[in-house]
């Protein structure tokens, strides 16, 4: 069952169809992306390609199957926007987040961090995913935490900064979550120098093989 895998960001779209040996396609995206300009994006990448069904991983809270608000990095549309209907395809429509930690997952406890754009999160425990969004927690009065680990924070505080606050952040929540591991993912986890023995660090490539998961392994429970 060929599958169309989309890992939507706020930089740029991942797309992959399964049994093309693993070839990524990126489609820029940004703060005026539309659902409209996904789906004929999409459409021009995969021409003359067939699929059967379409996993999507949203940059934002996915509940019963729909996105119930607009993202903060992209353009408006997305709220209620049926992809079941546009791409005339199965859908399965999941935070992006937990796409990637479906990726990542190799049984047990494990808590999923996304260093991008923002800041995604996911915990698995026994096949359970919970999308989480810990983006949201104060770092202080005035920032995030997604403030002080997301990429901009590499820009505005330097790397060896950016890298302490990952850090600190990942202590803070190991303790709050106890996981027996901790995975991290994302664009900006390539920056990071030092990695603790303890976790184990990815890329976007483990969206793309979630999305898969998806529709491969049932034993998962969303």
């Amino acid at each position: 069952m060929p599958i169309l895998v989309l890992d939507i960001g706020g930089s740029n779209v991942k797309l992959r169809l399964t049994g093309q040996n693993g070839r990524t396609k990126k489609i820029p995206t940004g703060p005026d992306y539309t659902p409209k300009r996904l789906i004929a994006d999409v459409r021009a990448a995969t021409k003359g390609k067939k699929f059967d069904g379409v996993s999507i991983g949203f940059p934002g809270p996915v509940i019963d199957g729909r996105l119930p608000f607009e993202p903060q990095n992209l353009g408006p549309g997305w709220a209620g926007f049926r992809f079941k209907k546009a791409f005339g395809k199965p859908v399965k429509l999941i935070n992006d987040a937990a796409m990637q930690a479906l990726g990542a997952y190799e049984g047990g406890r494990m808590l999923f961090l996304s260093l991008g754009t923002g800041l995604g999160s996911a915990l698995i425990v026994d096949f359970h995913v919970i999308a989480l969004e810990l983006c949201n927690l104060r770092w202080s009065k005035q920032q995030s935490l997604e403030d002080r680990v997301g990429k901009d924070a590499i820009m505005s505080l330097g790397i060896e900064q950016w890298e302490e606050n990952v850090r600190i952040a990942v202590k803070m929540l190991r303790k709050a979550f106890l996981p027996d591991t901790v995975a991290i993912g994302g664009g900006a986890a390539s920056h990071l120098k030092h990695v603790p023995k303890w976790v184990r660090r990815g890329d976007n490539s483990w969206a793309l093989a979630g999305g898969e998961r998806l529709w491969t392994e049932k034993r998962f429970r969303y």
